[in-house]
Order: C-alpha cells, then structure tokens, then sequence
C-alpha cells in the first residue's frame, strides 16, 4: 500500500496478524524493504511485519536536499503513528541499523528491542560518502554499483546478488544521495549512553562497510546486548545467509530464558486481551488467585501463546473453537473480545462455530453462536 507522510508517497508493506507485536524492518543504502524478503516470510506468522521503501528509495518519493538519521527516524515513528502502533520491535540492516538507533535514542519508549545487522554507530570517513555522492550525481548509480556490490555479497553471480544489484540500480540517484549524506553526517557521540536493550547486533566476518569492530563497539555501547558473528558473509546477508540471519532474528524475538516467560506472557496476554482487562485481573488478585493468575500468564501466555509454530490468528481461532465445544461460556465470551486485537473477522468466528456444530454437536455451537452474537453486536456499537 502506499501512504502520504510529509508530502511524500510512501511505500508500505504489512504482513502478520493486527495483533500480533509488531516488528519493523529498516532496509539498507540502495536497496528496498525486499532485502527482507526471506526473514518476513517466516516472522509474519508471529509477528505483525511492517516494511515501506525509505524516501528516496524502492517506490517511495524523495525528499528535497540531504536527507538525514532524524528525519529518517521520522518517517519510521510517524508511518507507526499510522497504523496505530505506539512501539516495536525495530530492526535494521546498515543504514537501517543506524536509523534504529537513533529512534531507540530519540523515543526509547517506542522501541521494545533492537536487531542490528551489519550497521555502525557511525560510518567514517566522511568524504568517502562525499566522494560517492559526487559520483552518482554525475554518473547514476553505474558509477558505484561494481565497488558496492564487491562489499555487500560474497558471489557476485548468484541469483539473490544480481536481485541485490537490479534493486541498487534502480534506486533513484538522489535517493541515493541523500542517504548517503545522513551517514557521512551521523555520529556515535549522539548515541552515547542512550541506547539500551535488548538488542542482539549481527555482522558479516567479511563486512568492509561496517566490520566486526564497529559491531563489538555498538555490543559494548548497549549493556546486555550480544554480538553474533556470520562467518564467510559480508554487509548485506540477509540473501547469502537467509537460514542464518532469519535465525538470530526468530531468536532474538523468542523468550530467551525461562526467566523471560512471564514478562512474555504478560506482554502477549496484554496485546491479546487488551491492558484493561489485564489490568483489572491484577488489581482484583487476591492471595487466593495470585499464584494462578502467575501460572496462567507465566505458562500458558508465555509458553504457549509466544511459540512461532503458529500465528496469533490461528491459535485465537483454535481457542475460540475449543472454548465453545467444551461449552466454557466465559473463557469464550473473553475470546470473542480478543478477536478485535488478533484479527480474527466475525465472518471467521461463524466459520469456527460451524465447524464445531459439526464435530462437536449443534448445541454447544448453538450455545456459543449466541453468545458471540451479542459480544460483537456490542462490539460493533463501541469500537
């Protein structure tokens, strides 16, 4: 889809379920939001994946003059302002990379965590980007794109590095530019002692653009963050190493530890459910319920709910389905109301209620198709 921010036109992608957390892709210099193909594939049935095109890149307009990380940051926090999401998850790959730091620096509240590949906290020396810049304005991008391509890709010929070469060529030269200025201009000393994680920060061994020394830098600057090394890669793997990189992102957006299951769960049973609700189960425990209310929300949201094998959707849809066969009325009613944060339509609840007249008796569902009714009318009437 394609949105208007600030006066330009700007390419958007979303993949995953509404209720799903969300997670924002950052593509790098001269590329697109489908140098991400291969990872979104596989954490869109997780995650709500957002992508769009920076100015001046893949089907997005550009802005005039020299772009720089502040207005690139944003773009990201108003394109999230759009679709209604007050923080994500954030992950970058280059100058990707920097722009998410410089919105976890800027609104840390916005950023749940950080996934940084193969970026820097600055990129010296400033007129290398200027000598670059030079180039392109006088000869597109054929002036750069055989040094550029020797930095991103091991092989050259393979059929993702000619994909990774046809989506830098046809990236508009002042796009480039003005990309290209906001990292010669970006600075480490802005970022430091602002960022904090979690953050997980991937690099190529074989990274010119941004090497593993700039990497342990932004792992040092960011305390508990860790540092992932790709062996035999460079600066733009996320082709070349798909399985790898597609990896350490599911992990980094996985519950890391069993320690980590309870604030999963809480936050998952929040997305779900909605803060009210949630907020009112823990104001109204009580010595009797608390260690039940713990056990759900530590096992049943943070264990089950969080694992990738499933989409939200699809595990909101089966929960629905059980509840109403087994005919337990306020664990379904409670589902019913969930579907306005996990995406499930009223058109997919009366498919799941056929479905359970037809294993599970027409009672149980005649029971459950009532109730829904009645939720969603209400629904309907207080958006």
């Amino acid at each position: 889809m394609f949105i208007a921010l600030g006066g330009m036109a700007v390419h958007v992608q979303v993949q995953g379920p509404p209720g799903a957390p969300p997670l924002l892709l950052l593509h790098s210099l001269g590329t697109s939001l489908h140098v991400w193909d291969p990872q979104a594939e596989t954490l869109s049935r997780t995650h709500r994946v957002i992508r769009f095109d920076l100015r001046g890149h893949g089907l997005s307009g550009a802005a005039s003059g020299e772009g720089s990380m502040a207005a690139f940051a944003d773009d990201a926090f108003a394109l999230l302002d759009f679709l209604g999401v007050p923080a994500a998850h954030v992950g970058g790959i280059s100058i990707g990379g920097r722009i998410a730091m410089e919105m976890a620096a800027s609104h840390p509240e916005r950023v749940l965590s950080l996934f940084l590949l193969d970026t820097a906290m600055e990129f010296p020396p400033p007129e290398t980007w200027q000598a670059r810049i030079e180039a392109v304005s006088a000869g597109g991008m054929a002036a750069v794109a055989d040094g550029v391509m020797a930095r991103w890709v091991v092989d050259r010929s393979s059929p993702s590095s000619l994909a990774l070469r046809a989506m830098l060529m046809a990236t508009p030269a002042e796009g480039y530019s003005a990309a290209a200025a906001a990292l010669r201009d970006a600075r480490a000393a802005p970022l430091a002692g602002r960022l904090r994680g979690p953050a997980t920060v991937v690099v190529g061994e074989l990274d010119q653009a941004s090497p593993v020394a700039a990497a342990e830098g932004i792992r040092d600057a960011i305390p508990g963050s860790r540092l992932i090394v790709l062996p035999g890669f460079a600066h733009i793997p996320t082709f070349e190493a798909e399985a790898a990189v597609t990896e350490a992102l599911r992990d980094h957006l996985a519950p890391a530890a069993e320690g980590d299951f309870l604030a999963a769960g809480l936050a998952v049973r929040k997305a779900v459910l909605g803060e009210a609700h949630v907020a009112r189960a823990q104001a109204n425990a009580t010595p009797l319920d608390a260690p039940f209310q713990d056990y759900i929300t530590r096992n049943v949201w943070g264990q089950i709910w969080t694992r990738p094998g499933l989409p939200r959707h699809t595990r909101s849809l089966l929960t629905l389905a059980i509840t109403a066969a087994l005919v337990r009325e306020g664990e379904f009613a409670l589902h019913v109301r969930a579907t306005r944060n996990t995406g499930v339509s009223p058109e997919e609840v009366a498919e799941v209620l056929l479905q359970v007249g037809a294993y599970a008796g027409v009672p149980a569902a005649n029971h459950a198709l009532k109730i829904a009714k009645d939720i969603l009318a209400e629904m309907e009437k207080a958006p």
